[in-house]
């Protein structure tokens, strides 16, 4: 899997409160979750992001509640992927489970500005910043969870595997 796109940049400790606030969760749409992405860590996000764009965050990103709804507005404000330094271990589980690819990169966190266009090559774990064109190694994930991003999320691959 190949991703590209223009970077949007986070500091750390981006909890799920400002990936999707709580006043949200109202709803279950993915579409109404997405108008609202990123919106108490910047409030004109949902209307400026493009489909195919990535989040770069310091450390600890999606830290705080354990609830599916923030991964899931990512995923539906059409960002291909979201690379930090580190992910809070629920944020990063739940984006398995829903097809979000994440990748963990101090370097390239360190090495890519907001606005620039990166190339992810999730197989290997390579970064490509297109606009500098330096390159950065992300720690690849397992082959069973890339099975589980390809497949759309854990639901799609059990019902693929059919179990």
């Amino acid at each position: 899997m190949e991703f590209q796109g223009y970077i949007w940049k986070f500091g750390k400790d981006i909890d799920t409160d400002a990936i999707i606030p709580a006043r949200y969760l109202n709803t279950t749409s993915p579409e109404e979750l997405a108008k609202h992405c990123m919106e108490d860590a910047d409030p004109t996000f949902s209307q400026k992001v493009k489909m195919g764009d990535i989040i770069i965050a310091d450390k600890n990103f999606g830290c705080g509640s354990s609830r599916e709804h923030a991964p899931i507005c990512i995923k539906a404000a059409g960002v291909s992927c979201v690379i930090a330094k580190t992910f809070a271990r629920i944020f990063f589980r739940n984006s398995i489970n829903i097809g979000l690819p994440i990748f963990e990169s101090p370097e390239a966190v360190d090495g890519i500005q907001e606005g620039d266009l990166v190339k992810v090559d999730a197989d290997q774990g390579t970064i490509v910043n297109l606009t500098t064109g330096r390159s950065y190694q992300a720690k690849p994930l397992p082959p069973f969870m890339q099975e589980i991003i390809k497949a759309g999320g854990l639901l799609e691959y059990v019902k693929k595997k059919g179990c």
